[in-house]
């Protein structure tokens, strides 16, 4: 008892470990209420104290330092704020240091409960290695190291362009009835059809959901939100958590529209119209811009737009094509399957050879 007599500052309670105690238990093993209650001015200094106990009783988590400190830093700067407000008081509320105190408590209570909040949620959300470390088959990982779009087709026909520094994970082939690849980085999807067996692509916070349709996703880790922008088709955004929680909630998009999760919120904001979003429309890449479509026009053009949509280098027969002209709609349809469809159309002569960005195309010329 004589040892807490001594006491002067907040510090010499919140290193007493039956202060703590009585404060979040009510344990009176030591009489603090009674003994409080003797002094006005202990009883002060004793409030004060018990606020910052309160506010510091944040359930556990593996919080970083870097979080905690900034964390810290946002307080000093709410209370100084605080400070300059009752600075202009000519009767101030209370005590200056009092009220000093009471807001730092505040304020630090509020910072760490948010950093538990986002962290409680986080270790919900799968992310992009742990994602791959679940995968049973084993996985082709795919870096762009480059300083331009890399085009990887898939074993399904699908295609993605994928953004310098990205990582695509995907498998050799797929089997059982789902196709899911791993995504870290921005990449543009044109998904093969196949109603029997949906495309997921898992993105660290989301998964997107598609059986044939074309969009591009967004999700660096050093950004503050993941975006989907859709192009052709319909797709479904959700949560990766949600699929652990058997959760069916999801936000559904149309072509140009898109979907935002916002990471320092952890909630979707849906966009229902990107030409009204200048952040999103600064970001479109060329082969979200150019038609695909085509009415009597020649050959080399449509390799031309090709080359510009994929940024892909494209040799054929020029002589041999020269007179060749089309007409064909090739929108809505992945890399492989647009050259499909243009070699067919010229004739049962004319194939084509993918290796990386390079493509060849084979041919006598058109029928």
């Amino acid at each position: 008892m004589q040892q807490r007599n001594q006491y002067k500052n907040i510090d010499d309670f919140l290193t007493d470990e039956s202060f703590q105690k009585w404060v979040r238990e009510g344990d009176q093993r030591n009489h603090w209420e009674e003994w409080t209650v003797e002094n006005p001015e202990r009883a002060k200094l004793v409030a004060e104290a018990r606020l910052w106990v309160l506010a510091m009783r944040v359930p556990e988590s593996p919080l970083s330092s870097s979080e905690i400190t900034a964390a810290l830093q946002a307080s000093l700067i709410k209370i100084k704020s605080i400070e300059k407000e009752t600075a202009t008081l000519s009767v101030p509320l209370w005590n200056r240091i009092g009220w000093r105190s009471i807001a730092a408590v505040l304020v630090l209570g509020l910072a760490l409960g948010w950093l538990y909040r986002r962290q409680a949620v986080s270790q919900d959300t799968l992310t992009y290695a742990e994602l791959i470390n679940r995968d049973a088959d084993g996985l082709i990982e795919q870096t762009n190291n480059s300083n331009k779009p890399q085009l990887i087709t898939l074993s399904d026909g699908s295609s993605v362009l994928l953004q310098p520094k990205s990582k695509l994970s995907y498998p050799k082939s797929f089997e059982g009835n789902e196709r899911n690849v791993y995504l870290l980085g921005e990449g543009f999807f044109e998904i093969s059809k196949n109603p029997k067996k949906p495309f997921y692509v898992f993105a660290n916070e989301i998964v997107t959901k598609v059986v044939g349709t074309s969009f591009r996703i967004k999700a660096y880790t050093d950004q503050p939100n993941v975006e989907v922008v859709v192009r052709t088709g319909k797709v479904n955004v959700s949560s990766n958590q949600s699929l652990t929680q058997s959760s069916k909630a999801s936000v559904q998009l149309l072509p140009n529209q898109a979907v935002r999760f916002v990471r320092d919120r952890l909630v979707f904001e849906k966009i229902t119209d990107i030409t009204q979003e200048k952040q999103i429309i600064k970001t479109v890449t060329a082969i979200e811009q150019i038609s695909f479509e085509f009415s009597d026009v020649p050959v080399a053009q449509i390799l031309k737009t090709i080359e510009e949509a994929y940024l892909v280098e494209i040799d054929y027969p020029q002589e041999k094509l020269k007179d060749c002209y089309l007409t064909t709609s090739l929108s809505d349809q992945p890399l492989p399957e647009k050259l499909k469809i243009i070699c067919e159309s010229l004739g049962s002569t004319t194939r084509y050879e993918m290796n990386g960005n390079r493509i060849t195309i084979l041919s006598t010329g058109c029928n």
